[in-house]
């Protein structure tokens, strides 16, 4: 790995941030566009031959020169074509042109996470698509929400700050959003593995914030100091709250002193608008590095069910996970490359955590060529059909110059039980 090989995206309809991991520091640092200042306008433009993206493309339009796109993630997932002169470009060619330049400073990508603000399967195979014809590992690419990001940035600060429930505010110029970082219920997966959750529990549009920007008014200022004083208390209201986080441009003035004080009582509050970026690399961090994530994010839209095979990694013995719980489905298929011993069949465990089962499956291996112990290589796929169904294919890799592959292919189809709305009955 080398130096910002490790790459958390932060992408949504106006802005992109991007955080890199620092192998001196060993945490992430965010690009800096300007002297403290993270965000790239997602825009591309061209002038002439030559093209343009984020500030520098921003001031194609403000003299009104050449030709600019913005809207870029809206456009890319409608399937836009924007004409200019005899041009006809695809939206997603464009989000492509502007995702590449924004990296340009990172010739080696090892692995990146996008963070988006909401995520649907479509933009996660969008996102993904570009991020392979960048020539970066499909296996290590990823696309994750805000919530998620908030998470896996928290799981990285010390323990105290999410010992209880952890608060995050998100400001715009007309709206707050609160979150809460929870625990689910212990005991889950026989109590080895700590799962946590994100809900938004408030939200309040606050006509007085949009009187605040871009000019300081003071009347409207303690106005909205004052109504963000009692939604806060709202949120809190019978939770014990370790730590606070404030992000948005919505907080970049400093129109709420009260707040700020209610905020800091008894708790620890931070402020600073790279936290998803950071959470992103943070994630991209644990999936390049661990073989099992502990702790793990749950959410409607995540597994619930693990199948797992034994496996000895890196000399240690256990049931290593081919489908892990907190992945969503369609990031999930995947192959590996396993040294058997002399065995019969490989037994595959699936571990519900709605259910609190445990099954067992089998494939045989029967008809797999008989070979010397340790000269038996084989390939395991899994593959999903849809969120509930997982084929499991496993075929005889052969074995380097000694044993050619035959075409020995058995596969299992396994039932996942899903949510089904029950999500809520792990808390």
């Amino acid at each position: 790995m080398g130096q910002g090989s490790i790459i958390g995206y932060e992408i949504n309809e106006k802005t992109c941030q991007i955080s890199y991991y620092n192998e001196e520091e060993l945490e992430p640092d965010t690009l800096e566009v300007d002297t403290d200042n993270y965000q790239i306008p997602l825009i591309i433009g061209k002038l002439r031959d030559t093209w343009a993206y984020g500030k520098e493309a921003k001031r194609l339009v403000t003299i009104k020169e050449g030709f600019t796109v913005t809207r870029l993630l809206d456009k890319s997932l409608s399937g836009e074509k924007i004409e200019f002169g005899e041009e006809t470009y695809d939206a997603v060619w464009l989000l492509s042109q502007f995702i590449q330049m924004s990296l340009q400073s990172f010739p080696q990508i090892d692995g990146i996470v996008f963070s988006v603000p909401v995520l649907t399967e479509e933009l996660a195979q969008m996102l993904r698509g570009i991020a392979v014809r960048m020539n970066i590992d499909k296996r290590h690419i990823f696309i994750q929400d805000y919530k998620e990001s908030f998470c896996n940035y928290l799981f990285y600060q010390p323990k105290e700050l999410w010992q209880y429930d952890a608060a995050l505010f998100c400001c715009d110029r007309n709206e707050i959003k609160a979150y809460m970082l929870r625990r689910l219920r212990p005991g889950l997966g026989g109590g080895k593995t700590t799962f946590v959750t994100v809900d938004e529990v408030a939200s309040a549009h606050m006509k007085e914030l949009a009187a605040v920007y871009p000019v300081l008014n003071e009347d409207k200022a303690k106005e909205a100091d004052l109504m963000f004083c009692r939604f806060i208390e709202s949120v809190f209201d019978k939770r014990i709250v370790s730590s606070v986080f404030l992000t948005g441009e919505g907080f970049e003035n400093n129109w709420y002193p009260k707040a700020l004080r209610v905020l800091c009582n008894g708790r620890r509050a931070f402020i600073g608008n790279n936290l998803y970026s950071k959470g992103a690399c943070y994630t991209a961090y644990r999936k390049l590095f661990m073989h099992i994530e502990n702790p793990v994010y749950l959410s409607e839209d995540k597994l619930t069910d693990q199948i797992t095979v034994n496996m000895r990694v890196d000399g240690q013995e256990m049931w290593y996970p081919i489908v892990s719980w907190g992945a969503h489905w369609y990031e999930s298929n995947n192959q590996w490359e396993v040294l058997l011993e002399d065995v019969e069949d490989i037994e595959f465990h699936i571990e519900s955590l709605i259910q609190g089962s445990l099954k067992t499956e089998k494939i045989s291996l029967e008809k797999f060529p008989k070979r010397a112990e340790y000269s038996m290589r084989l390939q395991i796929e899994t593959l999903f059909l849809d969120e509930k169904t997982c084929k499991i294919t496993v075929r005889d890799a052969g074995f380097g110059e000694f044993f050619q592959p035959t075409d020995f292919q058995e596969e299992k189809i396994i039932h996942l039980g899903g949510n089904d709305g029950k999500f809520n009955s792990l808390s």
